[in-house]
């Protein structure tokens, strides 16, 4: 079978009716899957993760679109979370019989229907980017949805497909094709903002840190911690180990330490692999030595 993973993120975490709703957009298409679904309330945000074959994963993720514009009012969002829109962004992930190449075109048409059809502009970015400064998710989201509603009327902000002015409601969407990544957060004793900061800009790749890490620095309202929130972008260039161990050494120059991290959403088990590596400094372990990969 062709597998095609999907990890759309919504700019909605505190009203979980409305997220019901667009899981139930998702459910809608025969034959896609949802692995994992994940709301966070201070991020104002939620991941969702599905799977199912080109097609039926291209029509849950345009039907998601759809009701998340129907539902979510940009006007009124506020979060810790940079964003651009109601379905912030949508990035299409080759899992099994399925290149990236495939991928890369299902990401464009599904970018064109949501321009098309509900009149959203659509940013292409990493893999299916056509324009290379859009292949960091970053630089397309540079002012966030506030900032992007005059910028997107210069030329060199216009988007792929769609009209170049924010929709009314839903704002902005950006749709790509990459590898798989991890939502990576990391959590301070401090509420001190500046030090997640000042982490985050040391360990990302676009401040010279790590090539295939971004990270931010946020504040979690909640707790009133700071939080250093990262995306691993390929785990086997770096492994989460090592980004702990960086951030645990950063933050022992500013005094503070870690009190705990999360993954947001799924992970591949061979990432936390690594780190069971790295952490037990096992000689010679191989992944088929894990008991459920033999069952």
């Amino acid at each position: 079978m062709k597998i095609v993973e999907c990890v759309p993120n919504f700019s909605e975490g505190r009203r979980m009716d409305v997220v019901e709703r667009i899981l139930e957009a998702i459910r809608s298409v025969v034959g896609v899957k949802i692995l994992d679904s994940s709301s966070d309330a201070s991020h104002n945000r939620t991941v969702v993760t599905f799977v199912g074959e080109p097609q039926g994963v291209k029509e849950a993720a345009f039907r998601a679109a759809q009701m998340a514009a129907e539902l979510i009012d940009m006007e009124n969002h506020h979060g810790e979370h940079p964003r651009i829109g109601a379905t912030d962004v949508i990035p299409l992930i080759p899992i099994s019989g399925v290149t990236m190449d495939e991928c890369v075109e299902l990401a464009r048409e599904l970018g064109q229907e949501i321009g098309e059809k509900l009149s959203i502009p659509v940013f292409l970015y990493e893999e299916a980017a056509v324009k290379p400064k859009r292949k960091n998710l970053a630089n397309v989201r540079r002012g966030e949805y506030e900032g992007l509603k005059e910028a997107i009327k210069e030329p060199e902000r216009h988007p792929d497909f769609g009209p170049s002015q924010m929709h009314p409601t839903a704002g902005a969407t950006a749709v790509g094709a990459r590898p798989p990544l991890v939502a990576y957060n990391i959590n301070l004793n401090t509420n001190d903002l500046e030090i997640a900061k000042a982490i985050a800009k040391t360990i990302r790749g676009s401040s010279g840190g790590f090539s295939s890490i971004k990270a931010l620095g946020v504040l979690i309202e909640e707790t009133n911690t700071a939080q250093v929130t990262i995306n691993v972008c390929n785990f086997r260039e770096v492994s989460l180990a090592r980004v702990f161990e960086t951030v645990m050494s950063e933050a022992e120059r500013f005094g503070v330490t870690i009190t705990g991290s999360e993954i947001v959403g799924l992970v591949p088990m061979e990432a936390l692999l690594d780190a069971a590596t790295f952490y037990l400094r096992l000689d010679g372990f191989q992944p088929d030595q894990v008991l459920e990969k033999r069952l």
